[in-house]
């Protein structure tokens, strides 16, 4: 099966019935147009980041602006429960590597911690346009494993706010990636694949340093429990996407 390029289009232009034809315009047209060089006849799949997909073919494409007749339309559903990466601030960009392969392998929302050991810092002068490097990095890796229904990017927090967050979403199963856990990922994994009313499950990966003993007795105190992955200890770059992968297996995702 050949793989369609994916483009971003906003809800109200996918609502097109079967055989319709629709206008993509701006920054997507541009890059389909003049990057991808889509021309007439080629097929592409436009999605709204919400789940809905649709499929057409290029009745015409020039500069920013593309149009498409629709040959299929599909509404993906929301997954349950969702994974949620609380993926600590990091050096060296290793939280954008993090944040995109977690992208790739099916997480649902993406939290910035501030963690006490985090090197790389949130600072109110820079916090937008930090934050609007994960949001690329989460939109380009949405793109690359085409999918229809994208993460969220979620308000960041501090150890304190994280433990409040922990707290206040009883219905979400909270595991802090820590090497001194005496429990494996994968004995929790039975329980977590047939416990009908989990929420969520969230993935707590500290900075390079780690987690700090408080920050491990807070997040404990609220209600998450500490998981080891293995007898390696990974990067921050790379936890997450491991226990993301061991997750889809067990929910049957993969």
């Amino acid at each position: 099966m050949t793989t369609l390029p994916v483009f971003l289009a906003k809800t109200e232009l996918l609502g097109a019935g079967t055989g319709e034809q629709i206008v993509l315009s701006g920054p997507e047209a541009r890059h389909a147009a003049t990057v991808r060089r889509l021309s007439t006849g080629e097929r592409l799949e436009l999605v709204d980041g919400r789940g809905l997909r649709v499929t057409g073919s290029v009745v015409s494409a020039a500069g920013d602006r593309i149009e498409l007749r629709v040959e299929d339309s599909v509404q993906e559903p929301a997954r349950s429960p969702e994974l949620v990466l609380v993926q600590a601030l990091a050096k060296g960009d290793r939280d954008l590597q993090a944040v995109e392969s977690c992208t790739e392998l099916g997480v649902e929302a993406v939290i910035p911690w501030q963690a006490e050991r985090s090197i790389a810092k949130l600072r109110p002068e820079r916090q937008a346009k930090q934050l609007a490097k994960w949001e690329s990095a989460l939109t380009s890796a949405a793109k690359q494993s085409r999918r229809a229904r994208w993460p969220q990017l979620r308000e960041p927090v501090t150890s304190f706010s994280l433990a409040r967050l922990i707290e206040e979403a009883p219905g979400t199963r909270w595991l802090v990636l820590h090497e001194s856990a005496q429990q494996r990922l994968t004995e929790l994994l039975p329980e977590l694949a047939s416990h009908e009313d989990l929420e969520g499950i969230g993935l707590i990966v500290g900075p390079e340093g780690g987690v700090s003993d408080a920050e491990l007795e807070r997040f404990v105190q609220a209600g998450a429990q500490p998981m080891l992955l293995g007898p390696e200890v990974l990067r921050t770059s790379t936890a997450g996407a491991a226990a993301v992968a061991v997750l889809s297996c067990a929910l049957g995702r993969w």
